[in-house]
């Protein structure tokens, strides 16, 4: 994904951040600490080039080499943005109103189960039947 981006543009590692967190819609930022070691490692394969910048800034740019590896991998990449966009559907489905409601309920029952006395082994096969059962239904939806 950092491949990617930097084909596009030369960049600066908060630009990477925000690009990253763009590309989620808001819902996943690396933090600097995954995007740093990540620069490190591109840069020590010699798949991206640092240069200080004035004022302490550092610029990001890919090399022809990491351009090599970027087409080499481009189904790679291609799988990675298409699980990243189903995971945005999946994000966006979960804030739905009555998809919300259900699986607050759902918490909340399994929690006040669980959480109210012991439970048999028996009860608790019974628990993961139900929830068994119930992925079950779901993944066979058309």
């Amino acid at each position: 994904m950092v491949l990617d981006i930097l084909s596009r543009n030369a960049s600066h590692g908060y630009e990477l951040i925000k690009e990253i967190e763009n590309m989620t819609q808001g819902n996943y930022s690396p933090s600097p600490g995954v995007i740093y070691p990540t620069l490190d490692l591109l840069q020590d394969q010699g798949l991206i080039t640092i240069q200080e910048e004035d004022g302490g800034r550092k610029k990001i740019a890919i090399t022809g080499e990491g351009s090599n590896v970027l087409v080499e991998n481009k189904e790679v990449l291609e799988q990675v943005q298409a699980k990243l966009k189903l995971r945005m559907v999946g994000h966006e489905l979960r804030k739905d109103p009555q998809m919300k409601r259900a699986l607050e309920n759902f918490k909340a029952v399994l929690n006040l189960k669980v959480n109210q006395s012991e439970i048999s082994d028996a009860q608790l096969k019974q628990i993961v039947g139900v929830i068994d059962r119930a992925a079950l239904e779901i993944s066979q939806l058309d």
